[in-house]
């Protein structure tokens, strides 16, 4: 450890300080939430609701896809309306047309400028306003506002039922009919939302700004952003320039320059082991990927389609049984199953070789049994999705068994266990490969990160059982992005940093004092913005300031390391050169150039559009954020575990030689698509989004009319061709799996064998 020792204690100190913070905060994140009054009474006394029923409408808002049917506090779908801020306008255009019969006699549209300002004037002060007894837990409503309240929650029980004067609207959301068949779950469900615009109108004791720091615009209360917000979304400028600047000066002063590579061996070292058993039962690992992959790409097209067309699929009605919640929920739980299973085929595949090309006793074992136990959960969590989206399942089982309602965590909570116990069951058989390499003579730095990085991945997944059905939802909000940000953007992001270098250290084409130092230092660059930058995702859902100052800052850091993925590119890319041999694995590191790229387009530039509080304040929950999510999600993961898995099929294929024709086609058509789904509609839509939001409030942006206007309409139509040519790609990447799991010899003219290579060389 010696010769690592200033950059092993450099990531030690970024992990205690970033998590220290990431802890500290969260705490805040308990105590100052928004709270849920034991009781909302009103003027005369009555019941109107309590934290139960509240709840109990939470938990029905859950069991119909959550926020798979529009979004909460931003965080959703994005063809629905965002439920707080439509709920919010809504009820406070109902409050000004009550206002204004009773003070004028009047309808609201006829009042005069100074008669309807007066009027603002008391709807500001009486939404802004705090009434709520700490004391107590008792919410204290006005008579007006209660009657606002019973009119906004009888549209949103009619919406969410069948009733035939909105069918147009639930069309146009995307919404099935009877989406909550339950008069009375519906009615809780409303009572869920008003509890969200209220603490998106109400101000913090203390405080001039609401719950939600102003969030979402909303002109009719002066929801606007706060002086906070404006503050550090500079800072977060000024530290992302300071930052890329200081890298770069890093990067040209401290980077040693004097290494010299290693003499490229002339075989293939990997190659030159002998495939051990768990290593040859890989194959339908890389079956379910692209398996998987297919289907959740198909599907992306299915979910597309209902933003023009929201009942149906060109005419044909497959709402009733696959509606847009169902085909969004299996479209984003897909992708994170075959992503995650390529990722654990490739740990699968370098435990033996870190264990000297040889398995442990009944690894092969440990591997079927793995496969079989990710089979049953990808299938019941599926099966559990549609039973609770129908409704057909009780509704005190569908959390557990059927949908959580939290996006990328929508499986029921019986399934979330089985996945954790697979991956820690991962987690073992690959410490089963690891522990003895450990304990062998050498420098085990490399290693030794890899290893860290494992048991991370196995043990941080279960971030997402410290919340629970009937959890706040701002506490859940926390603990869900230790998962999606966390445990996805964070820790599989070292855990490839180091298997790469690992794998390009074993074939002999980098040093092992490169790689163990690249690996290090870029590990400490992740996590000091990656940790803390977990808060810029909790901007607006009930954190105070100091939460958004430390998101806003740290996570303008997270794009620093991105400005020199260029040159990590460059890198892999000119590997293919190191060796003839190298020529056999030419696809899966082209693969790897794809992830560089998406890295810093996907996650850097549209990362950071979305990221300083000023820029998400008008823009959550827009389509500016699936255009992030789409680069960044497949653009590096996806690549990222289709390049695994092609590497994985070389080598437990040794006769393989990839198609050309057939791999062009796959990779720039995956490329392309991806482009073409991006800057030709998804991207658009969100700028034009952005302008209503800034213009006239998110509401807006997300309404009906908004949304189906025909530019829009012609926007999403325009999907389509981006759409297909990504399909195209992906049934090649698909077709080159299956035809090298079973026909590994089909391929014509076949490269030469590595002995061939070697004597012209």
């Amino acid at each position: 450890m010696a010769d690592y020792r200033k950059l092993w204690w450099i990531l030690i100190a970024i992990l205690a300080i970033t998590f220290t913070l990431l802890g500290y905060f969260g705490r805040e994140v308990y105590r100052e939430a928004p709270p849920i009054p034991d009781q909302v009474v009103s003027a005369t006394g009555d019941l109107l609701m309590t934290e139960e029923s509240i709840l109990d409408g939470q938990t029905a808002w859950q069991s119909m896809g959550g926020m798979q049917v529009g979004s909460i506090w931003g965080h959703g779908a994005y063809q629905a309306p965002d439920w707080t801020a439509d709920w919010l306008h809504r009820e406070l255009e109902t409050w000004l047309e009550i206002a204004a019969q009773e003070e004028f006699g009047h309808a609201w549209h006829s009042l005069s400028g100074q008669q309807q300002n007066a009027l603002q004037y008391d709807l500001k002060t009486e939404y802004r306003n705090n009434t709520y007894d700490d004391a107590t837990g008792t919410l204290h409503l006005s008579d007006r506002r209660t009657r606002a309240i019973a009119k906004t929650a009888d549209y949103y029980s009619r919406l969410f039922s069948d009733a035939p004067e909105l069918q147009s609207t639930r069309a146009s959301y995307a919404m099935k009919e009877n989406t909550l068949p339950s008069p009375e779950r519906r009615q809780q469900m409303t009572e869920f939302f008003f509890w969200t615009a209220w603490a998106a109108a109400t101000e913090r004791p203390g405080s001039n700004v609401t719950y939600t720091n102003n969030w979402p615009h909303e002109p009719l209360i002066d929801n606007t952003p706060s002086g906070e917000n404006v503050v550090w979304s500079v800072i977060s400028v000024i530290l992302l320039i300071a930052g890329v600047g200081g890298l770069i000066w890093a990067w040209a002063f401290l980077r040693k320059h004097d290494d010299d590579e290693p003499a490229a061996p002339l075989k293939d070292p990997i190659s030159a082991l002998a495939l051990t058993p768990s290593q040859r039962a890989l194959g339908k690992y890389l079956l379910l990927v692209v398996g998987l992959f297919t289907f959740q790409v198909m599907l992306g097209g299915f979910t597309a389609h209902y933003t023009v067309e929201g009942q149906g699929f060109y005419g044909i009605n497959t709402s009733e049984w696959l509606p847009y919640s169902l085909v969004r929920t299996w479209h984003i739980q897909a992708a994170l199953f075959w992503i995650a299973t390529g990722f654990l085929a490739a740990g699968l595949f370098l435990a033996p070789i870190i264990n000297g090309g040889k398995d442990p006793k009944f690894q092969k074992l440990g591997v079927d049994v793995l496969f079989w136990a990710l089979v049953v959960v990808v299938g019941g969590s599926f099966i559990g999705n549609f039973l609770a989206i129908a409704q057909i399942m009780p509704p005190h089982l569908s959390f557990w068994l059927g949908h959580q309602g939290y996006e990328f965590v929508d499986l029921g909570r019986l399934w979330q266990i089985g996945k954790f116990l697979g991956i820690v069951f991962w987690l073992v058989l690959m410490l089963r490969g690891i522990v003895p390499a450990l304990r062998q003579p050498g420098d085990k730095n490399l290693l030794a990160l890899l290893t860290a990085s494992v048991v991370a991945i196995g043990l941080f997944y279960g971030a997402g059982f410290f919340y629970g059905e009937r959890t706040h939802i701002s506490i859940m909000e926390y603990w869900r992005w230790w998962i999606v940000h966390l445990w996805v953007e964070g820790f599989f992001e070292v855990f490839a940093t180091a298997a790469l270098a690992f794998i390009f250290c074993s074939m002999g084409l980098v040093s092992r004092t490169i790689a163990t130092s690249a690996s290090l230092a870029s590990a400490s660059l992740f996590m000091l913005g990656g940790v803390p930058g977990t808060f810029h995702h909790l901007y607006f859902s009930g954190t105070t300031t100091p939460v958004m100052a430390v998101g806003a800052t740290f996570s303008a850091l997270e794009v620093v390391p991105l400005v020199v993925l260029g040159y990590e590119a460059w890198e892999n890319w000119r590997l293919k050169t190191r060796a003839p041999w190298m020529e056999n694995i030419r696809w899966p590191l082209m693969f790897f150039v794809a992830v560089a790229f998406w890295n810093m387009l996907g996650a850097g530039v549209l990362g950071f559009m979305i990221n300083p509080p000023i820029a998400l304040y008008y823009i959550q929950g827009l389509n500016t954020t699936p255009t992030h999510a789409h680069a960044a999600l497949f653009g590096v993961y996806g690549f990222l575990a289709l390049g695994f898995t092609l590497l994985i099929l070389r080598y437990i294929r040794p006769s393989i030689v990839f198609d050309e024709r057939l791999m062009k086609i796959s990779f720039w058509w995956l490329n392309i698509g991806l482009v073409l789904m991006l800057f030709t509609s998804l991207l658009p839509i969100g700028i034009i989004q952005f302008l209503a939001s800034a213009s006239e409030g998110l509401w807006y942006a997300r309404s009906e009319a908004f949304l189906q206007s025909d530019v829009l309409q012609t926007l999403r139509w325009i999907r389509t061709i981006g759409d297909v040519v990504f399909i195209v790609g992906a049934l090649g990447v698909t077709w080159q799996v299956v035809k090298g799991i079973f026909f590994p010899n089909l391929e014509p003219a076949p490269y030469p064998d590595d002995e061939a290579i070697s004597e012209r060389a």
